[in-house]
């Protein structure tokens, strides 16, 4: 079965983006999960230790770590399942992509769209537990688009009869 640049592009993206995604999440859950999850619950108990005692000063620094470690620990988890998720989606449309009313060329670009933004959409996120600069927001947001306009353009190609640009 000859495979189209674009279908190759969107299953061995998809491959290749959900090996890594899970590579992820099992490096997380072996070496770090378990360090945010304790650190969590430290700093919460040590919260309402210090709350209890009448030191709000420390209290309120204590669940200020809490609510840092939690952003961090989410994003992570976020992460993982939604470079999982899309990639499943990529390697799916790649499955049934030459049915997109477009031409090729068009399905590569759409493909290149897709494949893009479903890796810059999660960088973007946990570059954000890096820096809470413009920069890694701008990334995930620009990562999105990427992937929403790539889906209402495949949306619009199974609507439209196949072959046609």
């Amino acid at each position: 079965m000859n495979l189209s640049a674009s279908r190759k592009l969107l299953i061995l993206g998809g491959l290749a983006l959900i090996i890594f995604a899970m590579s992820y999440g099992l490096w997380y859950a072996l070496f770090a999960e378990h360090q945010a999850l304790e650190g969590m619950g430290v700093a919460l108990a040590t919260g309402f230790a210090k709350a209890a005692s009448g030191n709000l000063t420390e209290s309120h620094q204590s669940i200020q770590q809490y609510g840092q470690i939690k952003y961090e620990y989410v994003r992570h988890v976020d992460v993982h399942s939604h470079w999982g998720g899309l990639a499943m989606i990529l390697i799916v449309l790649g499955v049934i992509f030459d049915r997109v009313g477009f031409s090729e060329r068009r399905r590569l670009y759409i493909a290149i769209a897709l494949l893009t933004g479903s890796i810059l959409f999660p960088l973007g996120v946990i570059l954000q537990t890096a820096s809470h600069s413009v920069i890694p927001s701008a990334l995930a947001v620009f990562g999105s688009v990427l992937v929403i306009a790539g889906m209402v353009a495949v949306a619009i190609g199974f609507a439209r009869e196949p072959g046609v640009s």
